[in-house]
């Protein structure tokens, strides 16, 4: 059982749901690149019940209102509202779990507020995005999402696209495919909204636009030393973050894993799991385990809702 939250913004309102005990101690879930909350609704079930689970929709994903016109989606918009929905929960410590984008935005609040998290569970993310190697990749890549923002804005008025059930399903499954057909189902019931002769998707278009904080291998070690929690990182075999697989992302990933466990010592963890990208939603019985075994390490105080 859940139940539905919503957080007052400046333009609009940040969605989330909850799970678990009001008077547990504090568990922050932050979903991956254009997905939602959802992405959680079969793993938390497996996880202790004595703790308070919100999984929150970033802006323009999921629930949760769009920004307003002309103001894009930066990286750091979504470590700014992880802090004003724990500054509306009254959330003074807590866990932060991420998959996916969400792991990097709760590795980089992590360095921003550590004293505010004392366990970080990474699903398939490294915590951090660093920057291409060649500096005219990284150029490249700006005057890309300058150029798609404007084109997103010149055509605005068209209507969002309506498609059936069906085809909304396997339009995500397409361009996911690392999804099974379950899982896609689970993302599309907050992902999209129904509308006369079909379904739309709720997420912004100007979310697409990917516009990551990278950051330099020498940022992130000094970052990484502002870390003050304990760390699981959970890579899959067949996801996106292991160095081992064709068109994962070697050139950082090998190195990261480097830095974590020479800064965090003790307190880093690496797991490897069979799975892909979304073993958490596909598979979640594979990582249950592991995440609950983290959590009930060093317990401290409860928190309230």
């Amino acid at each position: 059982m859940f139940s539905e939250l919503k957080f007052l913004v400046p333009w609009g309102h940040i969605a989330a749901k909850t799970w678990g005990s009001p008077q547990g101690y504090p568990v922050l879930c932050l979903h991956g690149w254009l997905d939602n909350a959802n992405t959680f609704n079969r793993l938390i079930p497996l996880l202790p019940k004595d703790y308070c689970y919100v999984a929150m929709d970033f802006g323009g994903h999921g629930l949760s209102s769009h920004r307003p016109a002309g103001f894009p989606y930066h990286f750091l918009d979504y470590v700014s509202e992880v802090r004003r929905v724990t500054a509306a929960l009254k959330w003074s410590q807590f866990t932060l779990m991420g998959h996916s984008l969400g792991g990097t935005v709760a590795g980089m609040f992590s360095c921003i507020f550590p004293e505010m998290v004392d366990k970080v569970i990474l699903i398939e993310s490294c915590g951090f995005f660093p920057a291409p190697q060649e500096s005219e990749a990284w150029l490249d890549s700006k005057r890309r999402v300058i150029e798609r923002l404007l084109s997103l804005e010149e055509n605005k008025a068209q209507p969002p696209k309506v498609r059936s059930p069906q085809e909304a399903l396997q339009r995500l499954l397409e361009v996911n495919t690392h999804l099974t057909e379950e899982s896609g189902r689970i993302l599309l019931q907050r992902g999209a909204t129904e509308v006369l002769g079909g379904l739309v998707y709720n997420r912004d278009l100007r979310a697409l636009v990917n516009n990551q904080d990278a950051l330099t291998p020498e940022q992130c070690a000094r970052f990484l030393s502002k870390i003050q929690a304990s760390v699981l990182m959970i890579i899959a075999q067949d996801g996106i973050f292991n160095p081992e697989v064709e068109n994962s992302f070697p050139y950082f990933v090998k190195s990261l894993h480097t830095m974590f466990q020479s800064m965090l010592k003790e307190r880093f963890q690496l797991a490897k799991v069979p799975g892909n990208h979304f073993v958490h939603l596909n598979e979640p019985e594979v990582i249950a385990g592991l995440i609950n075994v983290f959590l009930k390490r060093d317990q401290s105080s409860k928190a309230r809702l």
